[in-house]
């Protein structure tokens, strides 16, 4: 509950700051969105006020200044969300509001920001900076801005950058009547902290980055609030069964590595955690190659393969213990940004299926369309990923950019 009023007042409050403060000056640059959506289930839903279709509509703003010869700028970029049916996924965010400056080989941030790391394809173990948005989509590839304090310098040995992160943001989290979601669903309002100071607690990453010749190598640390929750069982006002999130405390080296060898990536993620008094190590990698301009043409087609490894093995928190993933990308290099890829994830315990395509394609100079299908099979109780077997999703998004 928290982390919800945070969005509707806190980030709201910052980035009309923001924005009002940029307005006020020339060479105000905005661009955006807004996205229809339509979403069909193709199954008979497991809840009484679930679905199976769903309309909703996305917008997204970014207003953005640079200035004193681009080493100074501000970027506020709001985004909201209504949704016919899960009142949860109708929802305000700051994905950015941030002042950043330049000087020599200095770099400072401070306010709402996004930070990626992570090079695989299937899941990004790495990635701890920012949280998960859950309700836009369950990849885990939608984040929440996260308030911060950032400092990086570039020198020849590399790239050393700091973060200091004041605010912690819970992960969004579908309502009864959302789709896709647990069949169980989670209760925020009784959401637990192992720190006394629940979200602000002060959390920090350090980063270190570097190419050499080939490779791309990333090394971090981070220590505070980890950001994927446990899901313990417990009950609502009602008595009914629900999911309680428990956020613990957690310190975790990771490094993330790629290597560029023709038509050739190499790639791997992965990290050591310690967490509740436990420590286990977690990685993934994989390949890719690129066939380019098959069959004289201009189109590229890539092949995938990753697996992905869990020191524990089959567990409640991690739904890719033992699972391989591979995956066919097919770009036509076409003026209207046509992209294909499409993929399959292997539970090599259970068997478990997942299937996954997302295609995307400019019409005109303003409109995009893009279609994603996600199936699920072959999925035994005892998978973490059993609540989504019955939400197999097709979900087509229509953007008007400006």
């Amino acid at each position: 509950m928290h982390s919800r009023i945070f969005d509707m007042r806190t980030a709201l409050a910052l980035s009309m700051t923001l924005a009002t403060g940029a307005a006020q000056a020339s060479d105000i640059r905005v661009t955006g969105y807004v996205e229809p959506e339509l979403q069909f289930f193709t199954q008979s839903a497991s809840g009484a006020e679930q679905r199976r279709w769903n309309a909703s509509v996305a917008a997204e703003v970014t207003f953005s200044r640079f200035w004193d010869n681009s080493s100074q700028w501000i970027v506020v970029t709001p985004f909201a969300r209504w949704d016919r049916q899960d009142d949860h996924r109708t929802h305000v965010d700051v994905r950015e509001a941030k002042y950043a400056r330049a000087i020599d080989n200095w770099e400072f941030r401070i306010g709402l920001d996004k930070v990626f790391w992570g090079v695989t394809e299937a899941v990004h173990l790495v990635d701890i900076i920012n949280q998960t948005d859950l309700v836009e989509s369950i990849d885990g590839e939608e984040k929440l801005g996260q308030p911060m304090i950032m400092v990086s310098s570039v020198w020849e040995v590399g790239t050393f950058t700091g973060y200091l992160l004041p605010y912690f943001r819970e992960r969004t989290f579908p309502s009864r009547s959302g789709r896709p979601a647990f069949d169980l669903p989670v209760d925020e309002t009784q959401t637990q902290y192992e720190s006394g100071a629940k979200q602000h607690h002060l959390d920090f990453a350090l980063r270190y980055s570097n190419t050499f010749d080939i490779w791309d190598v990333g090394v971090s640390y981070f220590q505070g609030t980890n950001r994927n929750p446990l899901l313990l069982p417990g009950l609502d006002a009602s008595a009914r069964p629900v999911l309680v999130p428990f956020y613990a405390q957690a310190k975790r080296l990771s490094t993330d590595v790629q290597a560029t060898a023709g038509a050739w990536l190499y790639k791997f993620e992965g990290f050591w955690q310690n967490q509740l008094g436990e420590q286990h190590l977690q990685a993934t990698g994989g390949i890719e190659y690129t066939f380019y301009s098959i069959f004289d043409t201009a189109s590229d087609v890539g092949l995938v393969a990753e697996y992905v490894w869990d020191d524990r093995g089959a567990n409640r928190q991690n739904p890719f213990a033992n699972d391989v993933f591979v995956a066919l990308r097919w770009t036509p290099n076409d003026a209207a940004s046509t992209a294909v890829l499409a993929g399959t994830t292997v539970d090599l315990d259970t068997q478990a299926l997942g299937f996954s395509i997302e295609a995307q394609r400019r019409f005109g100079d303003d409109y995009f369309v893009s279609l994603e299908a996600r199936f699920f099979g072959n999925v035994p109780r005892s998978d973490p990923l059993f609540s989504y077997s019955d939400d197999d999703l097709i979900q087509l998004r229509i953007a008007r950019h400006f």
